[in-house]
Order: C-alpha cells, then structure tokens, then sequence
C-alpha cells in the first residue's frame, strides 16, 4: 500500500457506502452489490444495467492527457446511448499543450477531476493521495472488467512494493492481433506510381522515390513548390516523427526513449546506439540536398497539418492517427492520389521493420477514480458497462441501424456510411462519437471475436479494405499486397516482450529517473535539431558533443535505474 493512499480510498468508500445505505432505505435508489452474480472466478457478461441500478443523473469531470479534437461533449450517437444506459456524463478536458505540466498542476493543486487518465504521470497522483486503489471496486461491482482481464489483471499492479490497482489498463487490448499498419515510412500514392512501384524497403529506396519525383514535379498545379519530407517536431509529436523512427529503422522496438536488451533486461538510452547516429545522419544528408522540409523543426503542429492538407508533402515519417485529419481533407477534395501508403523502411536490409513486435497485454496506462470522486460505485459501473459487449461493440461499431446493420449473422457497414467513413470522417465522427471511448473503457483488441462470431472491432482484413480507396488499392495491388501491414515483418518472427512495452512503465513520482529523464529529453530536443540541420562537415563534432553532454547529465546513472524498473516489472509479471 502506498503511503497516502489508504485513508483517502477508505473516508470515499465510507462516505460512498452511508450514501448508498440512506438512499437504499428511503426507496430513491437500490443497491446494486448483489446483482453482479455469485461467481466472481468467471463473471459472465453483462449488458445494459438493469431496472435495479441507479440510472439518475450523474455528471463525473475527466481529464485525459490525450486530445480529443473531434469530442462533442457527449451530444454525439453512442454518448447519447451511453448515458441512457448508465445516467453518466462526462464534463470532459483533453489536454492542450505539455500534458505532464497539467497532471502536475492537478497533484499539486488537489481539486481532483472525478476521472482521470494520466498515462505515465499516474506516479505523480498517487504520491499526492490523488488517485484510490481500485482493487475492491473492481471485485465488487466490475464483472465485465474481471471477465475481459482475466489473468491480466494482475497487470494492473503499480509495483512490487505496492501492489495496489491505481488505473485500470485501458490502452492494451486483450487478445490482439493487430492488423493496421499505420506507422512506416509514408509515401504519396502517386509518386510510386510514377517510379513504376519500385521496391521501399531502405532509407535509400525512400529517398531515391521522392528525388525522382521532385526532379520531374518540382511545383504543385498553382505553381506552388511540392515538399519532399515534412516532419512533426512540434512538442510532444517530436517523439513520433523525429526520434522515434530512428529506434524502428535500426531494429529496435518501441520502448519510448529505451532500447532494452531482450536477454538481460538492459535499458540504454537509445540515442547512443551507434546504429541511430546514421539514421540522423542520413536526415542531416536529406536537409543538405533540399528534400527535407525547412520548416520541420519550427512549424506548429496545425501548420504541419495544413501543410500536409495541401497535397504538396511527397512524403511522412509518422503515424497516420497524428496526420489523418489533413490525409482527411485531401480526400474530401478528390486527392486520393496525394494520400500516403505505408512502407516497412529502414536503415539497410541488415535490419527488420518492427512495428508487429508483439508486446501481450501491456498493462500500463488507464484510468483512474480520484479520491475527491463523488461515487466511486456509480463510475466503477459506468466504466464497467464500456468494458461490457454492448459497450465495446457501441464504441467500435456504433449504433445498429444507424451506423452497422446484422445480415445472415455478420455486422455489416451500409454502403452509404461507409462513404462518410471513407470520404468524410471528421464529421462523422464528430456526429457519432465512434472510437472516443477507447482508451477510457477495458477492451478486447483486432481480431478478437465475442459470441456472435463477429470481430469487436472494425479493424479486420475485409473491413480495413472497404476503407481503401481506388488509388490506395492500385498502389497495393502494384505490390501484390491486400493491406499495409502485408508489407512488414510478421509477429511470428519475433517474441513477445517480457516486460510488454518500456514506455507504459510506471515510474513512480518524481525519483531520479524521472528527473534525470527531463534533462535527457531537453538536451535531445535541442542537439538532434542542430545535428539534422548542419553541414555535413559538422556533423560528427556536434554528435560527440551531444553524447558528452549525456554522459556529463547523467545518462548512464539514469539507465541503470530504468533498467531495475523493467526488471522489476518482469519481476512482478512472472509472479502474478
């Protein structure tokens, strides 16, 4: 148990149960504890709440790290559904601008929001008395939770030391096989094209594709000139296009600003792997010869995206969730050709994409009830209805007769919205609150089926390629595949992490870690701009004086003490 935890977690659930205790006895409400089923082992799923639940208005606050640009403040479809099944609303808060900062200002602050997903920061909340161990609300009043978590409930734990439940898992799927292919290297469908579909596969391939292009395109049909590379470095986006591919083209795994050895458990920070140096130097090389994009490293993130909306950026290094809304507009205006594919590319052929390195259940980032929540019954039992199999296929699917339709036992999308879907998705989305509640609810992932036989999620092979446009199928039906992901290495060829992902690891508060973290990233953040847009000839001397400048900051002390806490997350896994 933590040392500020326990007595806020018991005065809520006290003051919580009185409550439920009056209300009971003046016939407004009923309790709900003997209605979650005698059989806690193996809980069977359950639908919408019974007549015997409090379905009275009840407006819970959330705060999200993640932003929500299309939120609709609960007016949308399934918002509408979700609140007549459970009596909840959110008033909602994404975060704009350093997440970390705002969980801080929350600890320090101590006017909680009622929910709270923290992702990393958790470590921060709990040491203020933030946040309450969920353990026995799960037990009690979480069937569907139990039932979808299984054995990887054990998952949830904080640490070794404290193995209390402080978020419930929300961002790993249970039983995932994943079937998207969104991150790679994105190129244009019209530039392979025009190549004659060469084959992508190295930093080499990528580049030569998009000099051939701009050499015989130089400029748009307004004369504007056409970008070869653009990247993301606004803010926290620098992870995702900037430093991370340099990790994905050397063979290394996600695990944030690690590489861990698979044997022993290391960590190193990754940008002193010998191997990432060329991945920079070859960036530095694309900025020498004009085809990286000059703005890269000053341009916020909605110009970066106005940018791409132009249809003038040949290519991306990135991930389609963080680019889809300007991928979006070019299909609007009938740009299919200008939208991008994805390309398993790396430094050489020496090394394997590996973007399907599969992870098992993650555990990590969640959700979690503050200790100033109101009812932590009544949001055990809104979050445990969206873990449920009507709340997933709610959230994933939408509404039936609206949004999917059942033919011959199948949920089929009409054709009709699946045209919104393909060609006007914002909006839509926007109207029907499709995939907001992903990372708030426990949910089975790609490729997991419920008891209908029906997949819970959309993202399946013949799904995913009603979705394709005529440009998007061309490209790969040239490359004889039937998806994206047809062009990576496979999950069979690698093993799954012990320690599922490195950069879901809880570290807890602010220890030296993390602290020694924050310098890490500050230097990185203003030597790997430098190194990129250099000369040449300067380069080798500012890398050397990047990875002194680690060394003198603390960086290994710093690696020595991650590497303890993913061997102790190994530790605590292999224990459950």
């Amino acid at each position: 148990m933590s040392r500020k935890k326990t007595n806020s977690y018991a005065m809520v659930m006290a003051m919580t149960l009185l409550i439920s205790m009056l209300a009971g006895c003046s016939g407004s409400s009923k309790s709900t504890a003997d209605n979650t089923g005698s059989n806690t082992d193996s809980p069977k799923p359950t639908t919408a709440a019974t007549k015997s639940e409090d379905l009275s208005p009840l407006k819970l606050t959330f705060f999200a790290e993640d932003p929500n640009p299309n939120w609709n403040n609960m007016q949308d479809d399934i918002s509408k559904v979700i609140t007549e099944k459970t009596g909840v609303t959110l008033d909602a808060e994404f975060a704009v601008g350093d997440p970390q900062q705002k969980i801080a200002l929350i600890a320090a602050g101590g006017d909680y929001p009622d929910i709270i997903s923290a992702k990393g920061d958790i470590g921060k909340l709990v040491d203020a008395g933030a946040v309450i161990d969920l353990t026995d609300l799960i037990d009690k009043y979480a069937p569907n939770i139990k039932r979808v978590l299984g054995d990887n409930l054990a998952r949830a734990k904080y640490t070794n030391e404290d193995q209390s439940i402080y978020a419930i898992p929300t961002w790993s799927a249970v039983d995932e096989k994943k079937f998207v292919a969104g991150g790679g290297f994105e190129l244009q469908h019209r530039v392979v094209k025009e190549a004659g579909y060469p084959e992508i596969r190295t930093l080499t391939d990528y580049e030569n594709a998009i000099k051939a292009y701009l050499e015989k395109h130089p400029t748009d049909e307004n004369g504007n000139k056409n970008i070869g590379l653009s990247l993301n470095a606004d803010d926290w986006h620098m992870y995702i296009s900037v430093t991370n591919p340099a990790v994905a083209t050397t063979g290394g795994s996600d695990d944030g600003e690690y590489y861990i050895d698979q044997k022993t458990h290391e960590a190193i920070y990754h940008f002193r792997r010998p191997e990432e140096k060329e991945y920079f130097r070859w960036l530095n090389h694309m900025n020498d010869i004009g085809l990286l994009d000059k703005e890269s490293f000053v341009q916020k993130y909605d110009q970066y995206k106005a940018k791409v909306a132009t249809g003038r950026v040949l290519g991306l290094i990135d991930q389609d969730w963080d680019y889809n809304d300007a991928q979006q507009a070019l299909k609007t205006a009938g740009k299919f050709d200008q939208t991008y594919g994805h390309y398993p590319v790396t430094l050489s052929k020496d090394f394997k994409e590996t973007s399907f390195w599969p992870t098992g259940f993650m555990g990590g980032y969640g959700i979690s009830i503050s200790s100033k929540n109101p009812d932590p019954i009544r949001t055990i039992k809104f979050l445990d209805f969206l873990a449920s199999d009507e709340g997933q296929i709610l959230n994933n699917w939408g509404v039936e007769g609206k949004h999917y339709v059942v033919e011959n036992g199948k949920r089929v999308v009409p054709a009709e919205v699946q045209e919104r879907i393909n060609n006007d998705n914002t909006a839509f989305t926007k109207e029907s609150g499709i995939g907001f509640y992903w990372n708030v609810m426990v949910h089975y992932g790609d490729g997991a089926k419920d008891s209908t036989g029906n997949y819970y999620t959309k993202n399946f092979p013949e799904q995913l390629v009603l979705g394709y446009s005529d440009a998007e199928k061309e490209t790969l039906t040239a490359y004889k595949s039937t998806t994206w992901k047809d062009l990576f290495p496979k999950e069979e060829e690698f093993s799954e992490k012990a320690y599922g992902a490195a950069w879901n690891i809880t570290i807890p508060g602010e220890d030296e870690v993390m602290i020694l973290g924050n310098k890490m990233k500050d230097i990185t953040w203003k030597r790997i701009p430098e190194a990129i847009l250099a000369k040449p000839a300067d380069f080798d001397k500012i890398w050397d004086a990047y990875m002194a400048e680690l060394d003198k900051a603390g960086v290994k002390k710093m690696e020595q003490g991650f590497t303890k806490y993913v061997k102790d997350r190994v530790s605590l896994w292999s224990s459950k």
